[in-house]
């Protein structure tokens, strides 16, 4: 296959980018993205050139260090596919691809497909965590879970905090990615003593960040490598109202006293 592609360069955050045209000749349909990427840098070496920036990993769709927009769909044409996953023979011979970074407000470009995604994770560190004392593996399992809960619980930690939802959204919203981190504990035994907290906690730093709020397009389940569902997104604003009518209540009850 040979393939055209425009590919946005940028050499450094607080310099302008714009797209380049760059030719990739002899792509083997059996290469991932990523490697067809490897391929191209490759060439820009060995004619001296700067290779394209771009970040990678595992390759195996379990880190969500991948991800960019492969002609303005997050991650590419193939649903619930990490760029790293996604193959050549998505593509046809003679076409051409434009790649870009994230594009959010709270994503600052780092260099050319190299985005800033430390928003996410000050998001976790606001209230993505336990404080019940669970002992080991063996000792947590033992605790009755409702296979339900378990399932949805599951399906919600399969996220693997890309970005790419963020991306996708019209609003530039992190709620799926919220919602998930906050679903995945709230729906457990372990997770409820900081359930309504950490919902509160959480949805503050990602308002914090500079996120657009959510308005239910739903372009973030599509763009979900995951494929986790908008209903996270329910759960969460169940859990961060429970947590608000709570604080006033007990405001209010402080201010009688």
């Amino acid at each position: 296959m040979n393939l055209t592609l425009r590919i946005w360069r940028q050499p450094r955050p607080d310099a302008p980018g714009k797209m380049e045209r760059y030719e990739a000749h002899d792509v083997s349909p059996d290469m991932s993205f990523l490697e067809m990427l490897d391929v191209v840098n490759e060439g820009l070496v060995e004619s001296g050139k700067t290779p394209i920036a771009f970040d990678h990993d595992c390759r195996e769709g379990i880190c969500g260090a991948c991800g960019m927009m492969i002609n303005g769909v997050a991650h590419g044409p193939n649903r619930g596919t990490a760029t790293c996953q996604l193959h050549m023979r998505s593509f046809r011979d003679g076409d051409t691809i434009s790649i870009e970074p994230w594009r959010s407000r709270a994503f600052p470009v780092i260099k050319d497909l190299v985005v800033n995604r430390g928003a996410l994770d000050r998001i976790i560190a606001a209230g993505g965590f336990i404080s019940a004392p669970t002992g080991s593996a063996q000792d947590a399992n033992t605790l009755p879970i409702p296979k339900q809960a378990a399932d949805d619980a599951m399906d919600a930690a399969a996220c693997i905090g890309c970005g790419a939802c963020v991306a996708a959204c019209p609003n530039g919203s992190a709620s799926l990615f919220t919602a998930a981190k906050i679903s995945h504990l709230g729906l457990l035994p372990q997770g409820q003593p900081e359930r309504n907290r950490r919902a509160a906690r959480m949805v503050a730093q990602m308002d914090a960040e500079g996120f657009g709020h959510c308005t239910l397009y739903g372009e973030c389940q599509d763009a979900c490598p995951k494929e986790i569902s908008i209903d996270t997104i329910a759960r969460m604003n169940h859990d961060f109202i429970t947590a608000t009518l709570s604080a006033r209540e007990e405001k209010s009850v402080g201010g009688v006293g």
